[in-house]
């Protein structure tokens, strides 16, 4: 780890401690170093060690305690609704690396699907997009967003190759407010298998996601289809709280008069 890089000492020192037990370095089910070692390793107090380990245990990466000393655990990053987080804003967040592979970006006539859930007449003019997302350089996702046209004209302008698809479409000034997102389980098909390189009929977890603007005007449609073992989804609540989430009933494009009710949610741009 170089100690020189940008950020507090406890987000670098988590970082590279989840680096190693991704890599196998500190294998699953065996005790990682003791705080003391580590201390040594590093140069550095016991403060930001245990800061780095406190937030490992905290998502999982270690189990243990009660005496017993840590051990190592791989877990299947969680990727939470809290907030609209691109998929490369959600993947440096936790300490891997993004990367994309760009498939297509394309102006076509909208779909009956899309068209409906856009609130577009069928036949529009919207732009497509199809990107495979990476976790550190392994296949995580498809990615199939279709944008209005004045949002997705800005496709145009940007190497999509080049990361966040919403940072640059943000800093164009395109309103990206809020969305709303429907999960469900979907059989990879040839295409899928071939872009993910998986089995064909492997199980992927589908998130269909709407995105509107601050005045609940929508402006992207996307089916973004992951491999279970590369990310999983965590929605947070509080008794008493208001539902953030549900059981979506229909398959009827929601109303576009208003912002919707919704958990703010990833990613994945």
């Amino acid at each position: 780890m170089n100690t020189s890089d940008a950020g507090p000492l406890h987000q670098r020192l988590g970082a590279e401690f989840r680096r190693r037990i991704a890599a196998g370095e500190w294998p699953e089910g065996v005790p990682v170093p003791s705080e003391a070692q580590l201390c040594e390793e590093f140069g550095t107090s016991r403060g930001p060690v245990r800061q780095a380990l406190a937030q490992l245990r905290a998502e999982g990466h270690l189990v243990g305690g009660r005496g017993r000393p840590p051990v190592a655990r791989r877990v299947t990053p969680s990727q939470p609704f809290a907030s609209l987080m691109s998929f490369t804003q959600w993947a440096r967040s936790i300490g891997r690396t993004p990367g994309q592979s760009t498939i297509e970006v394309a102006r076509r006539r909208a779909g009956p699907d899309a068209a409906a859930r856009l609130g577009l007449d069928e036949g529009a003019p919207v732009v497509d997009l199809v990107r495979v997302r990476q976790l550190d350089g392994v296949p995580a996702m498809i990615e199939r967003s279709t944008f209005v046209l004045d949002v997705g004209a800005h496709l145009f302008a940007v190497d999509p190759d080049a990361g966040s698809v919403y940072e640059a479409l943000t800093s164009r000034g395109v309103d990206l407010h809020h969305a709303r997102h429907t999960i469900d389980a979907i059989a990879a098909d040839r295409t899928d298998a071939g872009l993910l390189g998986s089995a064909e009929g492997q199980p992927l977890l589908r998130v269909r996601r709407l995105a509107f603007t601050a005045d609940g005007t929508p402006v992207e449609y996307a089916d973004d289809r992951y491999l279970p073992a590369m990310a999983t989804f965590t929605i947070e609540n509080t008794v008493g709280g208001r539902t953030v989430a549900g059981r979506d009933r229909s398959e009827a494009p929601p109303a576009t008069d208003g912002p919707p009710p919704h958990h703010t949610p990833e990613d994945p741009q």
